[in-house]
């Protein structure tokens, strides 16, 4: 964040009459700035969008899409709970909210499918497979993502601990025996989880593979990651958009499954016998009247 803001306000007095009125608004604004289309800064401070182009330019961006990208990636972990809702709010002003979250949301797939790495896809569900004992991690609004991977690895793998945590020491004490061949699955997205960062950190000096699930190479779940997954992540208001990343999850799961799809055939065929003889489903009535 610091560098952008430093380079703007380094290059302000060469810029144009125009250029300056976007450098200041962004400067004044920039949470709201990062949300908004060239179209709309340009509407908003007076100037045209070629300006906002060319202004993109002069800080050494392809275009404007790369400028606004580096601000959404930079400042959404630094927006509190009210400014997201400010910038919400802004963002889709009479627009129909359903409509425009679903759409959102598809655009957080489309971006996820074309930037994601595939060979660090591979290398985590590699990793997975070859684990000795799996650790999956996510708090606060990950805890639904890391849930749901721990529902189906429990019924893949034999050693998996999935960890619930109030406290960063009780993730140490849930964590304490990770060492070399196994295998940390974190999860977090802006605003990034210290607890979760903090266990990753531990689990790599302790010699265990890293798999970070996350929105961008600037969060600081990358730097300790030795598979690093990205997943396109906006936000709806105060509420996590979540739908990438859990596509990304979906995918990682299938993958590890049809890689040990003997085994996981006759876990499934265990299963359906012990569900039918406990009564675990609900039945559909053979008459229908």
């Amino acid at each position: 964040m610091n560098d952008l803001i430093n380079k703007i306000q380094s290059e302000l007095p060469g810029f144009s009459k125009g250029q300056k009125q976007i450098a200041r608004f962004i400067l004044e604004h920039y949470d709201k700035a990062a949300f908004m289309t060239a179209s709309r800064l340009g509407t908003t401070v007076g100037v045209s969008e070629s300006t906002v182009v060319r202004f993109a330019t002069e800080l050494g961006y392809d275009g404007y899409p790369h400028l606004q990208r580096a601000l959404q990636e930079m400042i959404r972990n630094k927006l509190t709970s009210v400014q997201r809702m400010e910038v919400s709010s802004d963002r889709m002003g009479g627009r129909d909210v359903l409509q425009t979250v679903l759409h959102a949301d598809m655009d957080m797939i489309r971006q996820t499918l074309d930037e994601i790495d595939r060979d660090a896809f591979q290398g985590a569900v590699d990793a997975l497979i070859g684990a000795k004992r799996i650790y999956i991690l996510g708090v606060r609004s990950s805890s639904a993502l890391s849930n749901f991977v721990g529902f189906y690895f429990n019924l893949l793998f034999e050693n998996v601990t999935l960890v619930h945590t109030n406290s960063v020491s009780e993730i140490f004490e849930q964590v304490l025996r990770v060492g070399p061949g196994d295998v940390v699955l974190g999860v977090s997205f802006p605003r990034y989880s210290k607890r979760t960062l903090s266990a990753m950190q531990y689990a790599r000096d302790r010699g265990a593979r890293v798999i970070a699930l996350t929105d961008s190479r600037l969060s600081p779940l990358a730097r300790v990651a030795d598979h690093l997954l990205l997943a396109r992540s906006d936000m709806a208001s105060f509420v996590d958009s979540l739908v990438a990343p859990l596509s990304v999850i979906n995918a990682l799961i299938v993958a590890v499954g049809m890689s040990r799809r003997d085994e996981i055939e006759q876990t499934f065929n265990k299963l359906e016998r012990i569900w039918e003889e406990y009564d675990v489903y609900e039945k559909p009535e053979d008459d229908v009247n």
